[in-house]
């Protein structure tokens, strides 16, 4: 027990957590994971907790799986880092070929980087470059077409390039001196539509067609300086699980091309298999431009990401070496051998195991049981696309009148729901469920028990 605390008591004097207000932290008690096993995370007093966000939206097949294991043992005796800086190696090569067949069909090139944000900062840095070196094959000057389309609430990481395509006040505001100015407006999300009067969703699911009329308008307004437009496609994770009506992302496809402008897409919450299909842009044949993706890339196991583009996009950074038209970007650890072995074996699994058929009945039965969370007077309302879960929780149902800031009640729910034996984070004051794919039918019923109890508890004298 002694010793439990020393680590505690060492975090607490050395660490600075992300996403913290460390006062609080240095005057509580803390969680310290020590070990994991499966879908579990073990800390150091013993204690088991359900991953129930897989430990923040990356784990895939579950903790300290053998085959994924055994590859990076394998390859941990052969070479563990080489520079891609003017060298290649072979699991990079692997990988990206690997990538290219399950992704979105006419996405043909890689580029590795470390992480969601950095694939971002690729894809932009891309996008801009793509049209200042196009400009000479062009009547119109393509130079023009520097700004951004980016809608509110939309996260695409936390660099400042990143940071700059982002939507949400609370995490970017005090940084708006540092950020270049987008083009940002309001998508038709189902939840509080910013198109229409009612409070309801999209008629029959579909897009409005006010809501669609809107975007164009500013799509055309500004299209001769659009470098591209940005997009989360079906669901806006760090924004708290905001849904898009169907048909919405295909839209967003036929005005790039309408309008002659690059789709990004950014892929690294909702890729691999966390929307039902292995990327959320399949389920309405999409292709974009560029698309970022990681977060599950490696299986939870290594840093890694990647950004994809299409032969068009890659031909235009095609010349002579005095043009100089290379694309001037990379990262130490791009294409990381071990991590690439680590994507390699994910991928692997996911055919071996079938797992996109195998986890849609569980999305039915996630869907099913959700259902009694509406029975909870305080949540106003309940967001789901495939294994990727917000619960928003108000004070007022009918107003959707928001807790105050300070009740911290996101935050108090998922306090609670460790001592159901469950790990979540809240998004504010929406209570988020994203398991590992690898979750079991008994153990996603034993997931959905603690936030419900949860919410009861904790909202009980409100």
């Amino acid at each position: 027990m002694k010793h439990h605390q020393s680590i505690k008591d060492k975090d607490k004097k050395y660490l600075w957590h992300p996403f913290t207000q460390m006062k609080d932290w240095m005057e509580n008690d803390i969680i310290v994971v020590e070990k994991s096993k499966g879908n579990y995370l073990y800390d150091t007093e013993g204690k088991k907790y359900l991953d129930g966000i897989s430990s923040l939206w990356c784990n895939v097949h579950g903790h300290r799986v053998k085959a994924i294991d055994r590859a990076i043992e394998k390859q941990l005796s052969k070479i563990t880092h080489s520079t891609l800086l003017g060298l290649s190696n072979i699991p990079a090569i692997e990988l990206a070929e690997s990538l290219i067949k399950i992704a979105p069909k006419g996405l043909s090139r890689v580029f590795y980087s470390d992480n969601g944000s950095t694939a971002m900062e690729i894809a932009l840095k891309m996008a801009f470059q793509y049209w200042r070196q196009l400009s000479s094959r062009k009547t119109d000057d393509t130079r023009k077409k520097t700004k951004f389309l980016t809608f509110v609430n939309g996260y695409h990481g936390d660099t400042i390039g990143s940071v700059s395509l982002g939507g949400i006040e609370l995490f970017h505001s005090i940084y708006k001196p540092l950020l270049f100015s987008t083009i940002r407006m309001p998508g038709p999300y189902c939840y509080r539509c910013p198109f229409h009067k009612s409070r309801d969703r999209c008629q029959n699911g579909s897009v409005m067609e006010g809501c669609i009329s809107h975007i164009e308008k500013v799509i055309q307004k500004h299209h001769q300086k659009l470098s591209g437009v940005v997009i989360e496609p079906l669901i806006q994770g760090a924004s708290g699980m905001l849904t898009q009506p169907p048909g919405f992302v295909k839209t967003i496809r036929h005005l790039c091309d309408k309008y002659d402008i690059l789709m990004i897409a950014d892929e690294v919450a909702t890729g691999f298999g966390r929307t039902g299909l292995m990327f959320a842009c399949e389920h309405e044949a999409v292709t974009p431009d560029i698309m970022a993706i990681a977060k599950g890339i490696t299986a939870g196991y290594l840093p890694l990401a990647a950004t994809l583009t299409t032969e068009k996009v890659f031909n235009a950074f095609l010349g002579k070496y005095e043009e100089k038209k290379t694309f001037f970007h990379g990262h130490t650890y791009s294409g990381n051998p071990l991590a690439c072995v680590s994507a390699l074996e994910n991928l692997k699994i996911f055919r071996k195991e079938k797992t996109i058929q195998t986890i849609q009945p569980k999305i039915e039965f996630l869907k099913e049981k959700l259902k009694r969370f509406y029975d909870l007077k305080n949540v106003g309302d309940i967001r789901q696309v495939g294994l990727m879960v917000g619960i928003e929780l108000v004070k007022d149902r009918e107003t959707k009148e928001p807790f105050p800031y300070s009740a911290r009640m996101g935050h108090r729910v998922i306090l609670k729901a460790r001592e159901y034996g469950v790990i979540l984070r809240p998004l504010g004051d929406v209570v988020v469920l994203m398991p590992p794919l690898s979750i079991t039918l008994g153990e996603l019923k034993f997931l959905m028990n603690a936030p419900y109890n949860a919410i009861r508890e904790v909202t009980s004298g409100f």
